[in-house]
């Protein structure tokens, strides 16, 4: 999929879809927060002339990351659109300026209707280690998040081996396949997640150069007691060290979601519940172009990729945005490198949480070894109290 055979943008038909969806999601969403809840939002307007700033495709100049702690319990998940029903319906119908997700495959990405609704949706299909062995830190998915961060030239999408391929990937017709790809548009700007499956492939399109990627990096739904996290992951950290310029990312905090689908609630289940506060706490942009608390991360990342590739043999050509050599993904450098770049974006969603009015958590939280405690449960009501959701 290089920049020179690439499309602008995806056909039309393509487009209207996925501002049908976008719009209509995030209009149901901004209609239960105002009509049927009781929003209790901070920072939107900051956050707002973030977005106007970003409305023109061709002026931007870095990517958007915003990152939250995830707490509401589902067949899927409500946090992500129900959230995005704070911003105003001129936004709603606008996917350009609109953040892009990564969703669960085994959930979201079934059959042909949820793949299709997904993609329309700016889901990226994203495998988990528990439930596929294409999943984890490295897989396809990752590489087309990074890529929508950054903008091009890049060369062809990589396959589940994470290796190079100009392979064509036609989708399966059978409506039970998750397979899609815009008809209207080259089989060769499609990429697979596990070498047999078909998936546009979004960074493959100029327009959608440095997008707006939404994270929740605790992986999991955690609703608790006294409102803390849990560990993040380090996926958060390839989307910030990687990408060609230092996006802007904002911290947020979000309360209430957990009240509308409780997992504890009781019949009619599938029935959102009226009347609960929504509260959502937008933070300061704590990347972007001026020094900040990622910047000599991004440095260190910089010259370890700068090492890797004098290393290599020549014949094997230039490194690839968002695919990475072994030293990059497994050598002790580039391991301490996101993990110290994951505590800090923890640390800066700490902060949105201490502005909403909370007490500091226990700092044990944020390691992964206090989680281990929780042995093989992965859902259910945990030994903390907390009731946890695999979505």
């Amino acid at each position: 999929m290089t920049n020179d055979s690439s499309p602008y943008e995806p056909s039309l038909p393509w487009r209207t879809g996925s501002s049908i969806i976008m719009g209509l999601a995030g209009s149901l969403c901004r209609i239960f927060m105002f009509g049927a809840s009781n929003p209790d939002i901070h920072g939107l307007d900051r956050f707002q002339e973030l977005l106007d700033e970003r409305a023109d495709v061709d002026k931007r100049q870095r990517g958007l990351i915003t990152v939250s702690n995830h707490i509401s319990i589902s067949s899927f998940s409500i946090d992500d659109p129900l959230i995005w029903g704070a911003l105003p319906f001129s936004y709603a119908f606008n996917p350009s300026n609109l953040r892009w997700s990564t969703g669960s495959y085994d959930l979201c990405f079934t059959n042909k209707v949820f793949s299709t609704f997904f993609t329309f949706g700016q889901v990226l299909p994203t495998h988990r280690s528990a439930h596929s062995t294409y999943g984890g830190l490295f897989q396809p998915t990752m590489t087309q998040a990074v890529r929508l961060l950054s903008r091009q030239p890049f060369s062809q999408a990589y396959n589940s081996a994470h290796e190079p391929t100009n392979i064509e990937h036609r989708p399966d017709p059978s409506v039970l396949s998750p397979d899609i790809s815009d008809p209207f548009s080259s089989p060769h700007l499609t990429y697979s997640t596990d070498g047999t499956d078909t998936f546009p492939a979004p960074s493959s399109y100029p327009s959608r150069k440095y997008a707006w990627i939404h994270i929740f990096p605790e992986g999991r739904v955690h609703q608790h007691p006294r409102k803390t996290m849990r560990y993040f992951k380090w996926g958060v950290a390839r989307l910030i060290l990687e990408p060609d310029v230092c996006p802007d990312i904002v911290p947020m905090w979000i309360e209430g979601n957990d009240q509308v689908y409780n997992e504890e609630r009781e019949w009619p289940r599938f029935v959102p519940r009226p009347g609960k506060t929504l509260g959502i706490w937008f933070g300061e942009n704590v990347g972007g172009a001026r020094d900040n608390v990622f910047t000599e991360l991004r440095r260190k990342w910089r010259e370890l990729a700068e090492d890797e590739r004098k290393q290599r043999d020549s014949s094997k050509g230039h490194e690839e945005l968002g695919v990475l050599s072994e030293g990059l993904k497994y050598g002790k450098a580039a391991i301490e490198l996101r993990i110290e770049c994951t505590r800090r974006v923890r640390d800066e969603v700490l902060k949105v949480r201490r502005i909403r009015g909370l007490p500091d958590e226990d700092p044990k939280n944020g390691l992964v070894e206090t989680w281990l405690e929780e042995g093989g449960k992965r859902e259910g009501r945990m030994k903390d109290g907390s009731l946890v959701k695999d979505v």
